[in-house]
């Protein structure tokens, strides 16, 4: 992977958390309130001694009006993370029918890799109390391991609880470092992350985009840390 990159791109309902989630990846933050998300893609250029990757995370908005739109980005992707939560049962039902949708939109043999993410674990005493009789409990972690042959986990993104296995889980998937992502919280500790700039764009309005770069010296000790060498959001 010399120059080489990978796509991430996060479906699920409204609501869920999927912002959240990669807000507090690249971040360390989290913002208690819900803003509505039409498409942003995060690019992240990591480098670990002579390995260079660039994560690109496609973050996507819960309501799909444009499905050719949402078949392309499938088909661009390399991994996927499928979001509910845990408050919400019926919003695992959204993973299942998009679950369906990728295996059959890639195709092949091979699965892609998927990891199955339940939100809102810091919410979790309220959610052991289904809401009616009729509506379906959502899986516990691993109940999907056999049966869909992927990791599941739960998570929190107001609480951080999980937010890096998700990633580590993707990189594994991948056959790639799964260091990458302890290196990245390593480097985070030791400095603020630089914001990033976001660009929006509408059918009626000029898209306008900028990025932020920085970096950081290697510790003289220890594994060598994943340099964050430059950001972009792009909507």
């Amino acid at each position: 992977l010399g120059g080489g990159g990978v796509r991430l791109v996060f479906f699920g309902a409204a609501g869920v958390g999927k912002t959240a989630l990669i807000q507090r990846f690249l971040a360390d933050t989290f913002e208690a309130q819900h803003k509505r998300t039409v498409e942003e893609l995060h690019c992240l250029d990591c480098e670990l001694g002579a390995l260079r990757l660039r994560l690109e995370i496609m973050d996507t908005g819960g309501s799909y009006s444009f499905p050719a739109m949402r078949r392309l980005g499938i088909r661009r992707a390399d991994a996927f993370v499928l979001v509910y939560s845990l408050q919400e049962p019926d919003s695992f039902q959204e993973v299942r029918r998009l679950r369906a949708e990728i295996l059959e939109t890639k195709g092949g043999a091979a699965r892609p890799p998927i990891v199955v993410v339940a939100n809102k674990s810091d919410l979790a005493p309220r959610r052991r109390r289904r809401p009616n009789a009729a509506a379906p409990a959502s899986p516990l972690p691993g109940a999907l391991d056999l049966d869909w042959g992927g990791p599941h986990l739960e998570a929190s993104a107001k609480l951080g609880h999980n937010v890096l296995d998700v990633f580590q889980e993707l990189l594994r998937l991948l056959h790639l470092p799964r260091r990458l992502s302890p290196a990245l919280r390593r480097r985070r500790r030791r400095q603020t992350l630089p914001s990033s700039s976001s660009s929006s764009s509408s059918s009626s309005s000029s898209s306008s985009s900028s990025s932020s770069s920085s970096s950081s010296s290697a510790q003289p000790s220890g594994p060598p840390a994943v340099r964050k060498s430059h950001s972009c959001t792009v909507s």
